[in-house]
């Protein structure tokens, strides 16, 4: 079995789940994704907001394959790039932080470890581009229709915590949880990291110093 990651863009959009292709909750703010969903065409509303993340930001989401077939997905971005980021109880996000919107792993592939994958994919992304952690908001009633009939969009807090996450605002519904990036890399990123600071630490004229082979029989005067 193969397992991959690969970066969201407008062409691997058209991978997520019929009804997560669709859907704006946290792209828009509550009044206006109402009203796409009503009126508009929310697929385009996605669309044009993943396009103008990527080109104001860069990377926001990532999705994993399984033997070429789409297994799941995250989606990520500083939360001023999230209007529904400021609608929950738990709201601000802290400012060090980028928030992790949804994760969704389809039901066919779950218990396979891809929800780590696709948060360690997201930690060794926002690691290099200098953020310091990934919060979230989780429902602890996952699965129970709110007073929006929202009922996928936020991901359930077990998951979040089992993936490392802690609370650091509790919420009867919809508590925040925070990831300091480093926890969440594995132990082979962490060697990694450890090898390139050593690296890092030692001049180009160290690195590049012939190493003399020791002699094997003393001279012989004639």
């Amino acid at each position: 079995m193969s397992r991959r990651l690969v970066n969201l863009t407008l062409d691997t959009l058209e991978d997520l789940p019929r009804p997560c292709r669709q859907c704006v909750f946290w792209e828009l703010d509550p009044v206006s994704a109402e009203r796409a969903c009503a009126s508009g065409d929310p697929g385009l509303e996605k669309e044009a907001w993943v396009s103008q993340t990527l080109l104001e930001w860069g990377s926001c989401g990532k999705l994993a394959y399984v033997d070429g077939m789409p297994a799941g997905f995250v989606m990520y971005a500083p939360p001023a790039y999230v209007p529904r980021s400021m609608a929950f109880p738990t709201s601000p996000v802290s400012a060090d932080a980028a928030l992790l919107m949804t994760s969704h792993v389809v039901a066919s592939f779950a218990g396979g470890g891809l929800g780590r994958m696709l948060v360690q994919g997201v930690a060794r992304d926002l690691t290099k581009r200098g953020v310091k952690a990934i919060e979230a908001f989780g429902d602890a009633k996952f699965g129970e229709a709110d007073e929006e009939k929202q009922t996928g969009c936020v991901a359930p807090v077990d998951f979040f915590l089992s993936v490392g996450f802690k609370t650091v605002r509790p919420h009867p519904r919809y508590p925040r949880l925070r990831l300091e990036l480093r926890t969440a890399l594995s132990w082979k990123s962490d060697v990694e990291y450890a090898l390139e600071k050593l690296l890092g630490s030692m001049s180009p004229e160290t690195l590049l110093r012939p190493v003399r082979p020791a002699t094997a029989t003393r001279n012989v005067e004639n």
